[in-house]
């Protein structure tokens, strides 16, 4: 019943949140580690958005795009730059722990920040242009077993990020060998990789399910799979998973947020309730529907220990399918 909130909870949060000695003021900064039209700025544009709504913020919530090395840039800047600064949240996610895990920022780790909450999580997709001829993931993992370099694949993480992990895990999964050689081209964010795959430069796109809702419903998008345990709810719902079409694929994708680590204290408690009042809203459970965002929220007291563990997973699994050594 992890997921479960009551009114009475949402309640005790705002007396919790009205108890702290520390109290943001003025305008909030959200630092979404890409240039708009990516996951990343989704989650602080639409989690800005609540927590403005629910009186959380004394004023407006500003998404301050920072993109560069896969979300190194935003880390680093607020490693060295923001170090003590209360009012600074930022964007985060697996891709941000897959960075960490192969050691893509240089000289910085997990704990250089404090780790605030997850609000979902969002499941990976491979998807290809409307007139694409190919008509499921099982046509697209055919051709890439029969020649690894022939489909190109692009996304919004680096080469070697989640959401090149991705297209390696379904590969994997689908039977492919010579993992490194199949094609993969980064780009800032996951919509100009769409944009990319919708006009027809690139044969495929790996990425998440909340960024692709506009390609899809504009038609310029079909998924062929969604790499999830079982079909996601909703408006969703018709998308077949890659287990269904026989390929033992998952990638879910946290969504959640760090903040500088040496912050007041007060001001961490503040943003830790803040976010479970946000993730316990109804506001935010139509937020989830809408993008496609499955519930996913960890007690604050273990979110710091998920994101270790995750780190140390996914390095693994990068040793294990060639990305490091």
């Amino acid at each position: 019943m992890l997921f479960k909130r009551s009114l009475g909870f949402v309640a005790a949060a705002a007396v919790s949140l009205s108890a702290h000695a520390w109290q943001p003021s003025g305008t909030v900064e959200c630092l979404a580690p890409a240039d708009p039209g990516g996951g990343w700025d989704f989650t602080c544009r639409s989690a800005g958005n609540v927590l403005q709504d629910l009186s959380l913020v004394p004023g407006s919530v500003q998404t301050v795009n920072m993109a560069g090395a896969g979300g190194g840039v935003a880390f680093a800047h607020t490693v060295s730059k923001r170090a003590d600064d209360d009012q600074l949240l930022v964007a985060a996610s697996t891709a941000t722990t897959t960075r960490l895990a192969q050691g893509q920022f240089p000289g910085m780790n997990a704990d250089m920040v404090t780790w605030v909450g997850a609000l979902g999580a969002d499941y990976g997709i491979i998807a290809v242009g409307k007139d694409s001829p190919y008509q499921s993931l099982t046509d697209l993992m055919d051709a890439v077993k029969a020649n690894p370099k022939s489909v190109k694949f692009a996304g919004g993480s680096a080469r070697g990020g989640w959401d090149h992990l991705k297209v390696l895990i379904a590969a994997k999964a689908a039977g492919a060998d010579k993992l490194p050689a199949i094609p993969y081209l980064s780009y800032n964010n996951g919509g100009e990789a769409m944009t990319q795959v919708v006009g027809g430069q690139v044969d495929a796109f790996t990425g998440d399910i909340s960024e692709a809702t506009g390609f899809m419903e504009s038609g310029d998008l079909r998924v062929l799979a969604v790499l999830a345990n079982e079909r996601l709810p909703g408006k969703f719902h018709n998308i077949p998973t890659a287990k269904e079409q026989g390929i033992d694929a998952v990638g879910p994708n946290w969504r959640g947020f760090y903040m500088p680590k040496g912050a007041d204290p007060e001001a961490k408690a503040y943003w830790k309730d803040a976010i479970n009042t946000l993730y316990a809203s109804d506001e935010w459970k139509q937020v989830m529907t809408s993008n496609g965002l499955i519930p996913f929220h960890p007690a604050a007291s273990e979110f710091e220990s998920f994101v270790k563990n995750q780190v140390n997973d996914i390095e693994q699994l990068s040793r294990d399918i060639g990305l490091l050594k």
